[in-house]
């Protein structure tokens, strides 16, 4: 009987182990806020349960010097990124810290989402649109709007030094071949006393707050605020409006591809992006239908943004900003 049950116990721990040996392990470096971070690795991991998935959570300038000290030092990097924004992901493309990969999941999407060889995915849009305090007097509906008398002192913004949507934004606004944009139109919002914060959530705050009426700011924190009772409407502008993507990669040392290939996949696969719905944020893939308070994916008109352009002007465009509003 004793022997029966050591040979069963024996046998027990050489499944555990050779399970536990068979394991994948995926690295993730992500800037997404942490439960957002958390939902995702949760899904992604019911549905590949053989694949541990390790992550780190940090802004996405933070995550990139700790990468970089990283790399410098020949430690451990992660397998796959999933951060804010596509200038990031462009400038690790160029220093051939990226490798390709043709995913599957692309056919369905807007090429302009993605990286044309594939070293990077977008996958959500969050948009730079305005916001205003439901008891302001106006109710713009045009970026130019912000430039009327009526705004004089009203307007708060984020700044392209802290927010990489920001910077996004100031590159697609002055690309913008509309004469009321293009270069002269933060100068405008500057002469006409707009106020800059460091980020979305102090801009956020000070609408909902009534100490400034009008606000540029990113989508999903007015919507879903205005949802909660939050005093504010979101409103996406005539001319359009700048997104950030949150794009996905491969490093081009991961140690996992297989694992890291199957994290690209479930992100862009309508499973994952029924999660970035739920989430609150609007989905990158077309068929998935964005969450309540926002308008159908195919009304929104987006400001294209030449990303490779963009992050040859970053220090010129940053420049530009600090010398009119300080940094």
């Amino acid at each position: 009987m004793f022997e029966r049950s050591l040979s069963t116990a024996i046998a027990l721990a050489a499944l555990m182990l050779s399970a536990s040996a068979s394991a994948e392990t995926l690295r993730l470096y992500t800037s997404q806020p942490n439960s957002d971070a958390q939902q995702t690795v949760d899904a992604f991991q019911a549905s590949y349960p053989d694949i541990e998935v390790e992550w780190v959570r940090d802004g996405t300038s933070r995550l990139m010097t700790r990468l970089r000290s990283e790399l410098a030092a020949g430690v451990s990097s992660p397998d796959v990124l999933l951060i804010a924004d596509s200038m990031t992901m462009e400038s690790l493309k160029q220093e051939e810290l990226l490798q390709p990969y043709a995913s599957p999941e692309r056919d369905a999407y807007d090429p302009e989402l993605f990286d044309a060889d594939g070293y990077y995915y977008g996958t959500k849009l969050i948009t730079t649109g305005i916001v205003y305090n439901t008891g302001a007097e106006e109710r713009p509906t045009r970026w130019a709007d912000l430039l009327a008398p009526e705004y004089a002192g009203l307007v708060t913004l984020p700044s392209p030094l802290y927010s990489g949507a920001a910077l996004i934004h100031m590159a697609a606004i002055e690309a913008d071949p509309d004469p009321d944009l293009g270069d002269d139109y933060y100068a405008a919002l500057h002469a006409n006393r707009a106020e800059a914060q460091s980020g979305n959530g102090g801009v956020f705050n000070a609408v909902a707050a009534g100490t400034k009426p009008y606000g540029i700011v990113v989508d999903f924190l007015p919507i879903r605020e205005a949802a909660k009772g939050s005093p504010v409407a979101f409103v996406f502008p005539e001319e359009g409006v700048s997104a950030v993507t949150e794009p996905v990669a491969i490093m081009a040392g991961a140690e996992n591809i297989d694992a890291a290939q199957k994290f690209v996949d479930f992100v862009l696969s309508q499973e994952g992006q029924a999660l970035v719905s739920r989430q609150g944020y609007l989905p990158a893939h077309p068929d998935v239908a964005p969450p309540e308070g926002f308008p159908a994916r195919d009304t929104i008109e987006l400001m294209p943004v030449d990303i490779a352009t963009a992050l040859d002007g970053e220090e010129a465009m940053k420049q530009r900003f600090s010398d009119l509003f300080g940094g």
